[in-house]
């Protein structure tokens, strides 16, 4: 599964892309400083939106861990989606690629091949998650995940949950089904580069 993603766009544009939507961005901690990040991996402090107040209108960026402990404290990153409705914590992990790894094409190689996979035409995507407190790290946030759409199949039997454009404010809004969110983005959605 998915343990290591991509955002390499800075606050600025990020706010702007939610405001397109009608998403108003606060930022009750500060403005977070985000740097390019090639790659952010299980256990790094990403950035997440959720909701103020339960509106799905105003929400707040803040940067959490990725993962929490689990009862064998083995780190939470992904979580399956299946039969879900997520009635609290949603929240919506900022991306610009996520990877995934596959055994090498050439037996030589000892190392997985690594793709790099990003939505075609848009400079930012989002992942649903939900976050958490716990005891031992404090707030963390999990990414979804799902049977593959066509476009994930090919490298992986399982995906993150990529949220179409359209949902992001649905996802905040815990009135709207967590159920009916939850689909394969279409076939061609995906650009897909080896990288590494």
């Amino acid at each position: 599964m998915c343990n290591d993603y991509r955002l390499m766009v800075d606050v600025a544009s990020i706010v702007n892309d939610f405001a397109d939507l009608k998403i108003e961005i606060r930022f009750g901690e500060g403005a977070p400083n985000l740097e390019p990040r090639e790659d952010i991996k299980i256990t790094d402090v990403g950035p997440i939106v959720r909701t103020i107040g339960g509106t799905r209108n105003e929400a707040e960026l803040v940067q959490r861990r990725w993962s929490w402990p689990g009862p064998n404290k083995r780190p939470v990153y992904n979580f399956r989606s299946e039969g879900r409705e997520f009635n609290a914590n949603r929240c919506l992990i900022i991306a610009d690629g996520f990877y995934e790894f596959t055994d090498p094409k050439d037996p030589k190689k000892k190392r997985k091949d690594k793709w790099l996979f990003t939505k075609n035409d848009e400079p930012i995507f989002c992942i649903a998650g939900i976050w958490r407190e716990t005891p031992e790290v404090g707030q963390a946030f999990t990414m979804l995940t799902m049977e593959p759409g066509p476009d994930i199949a090919p490298y992986h039997d399982r995906q993150i949950v990529i949220l179409e454009r359209n949902a992001w404010a649905d996802w905040l809004d815990l009135t709207v089904s967590a159920k009916s969110l939850i689909k394969p983005l279409p076939a061609g959605t995906l650009a897909v580069d080896q990288v590494g």
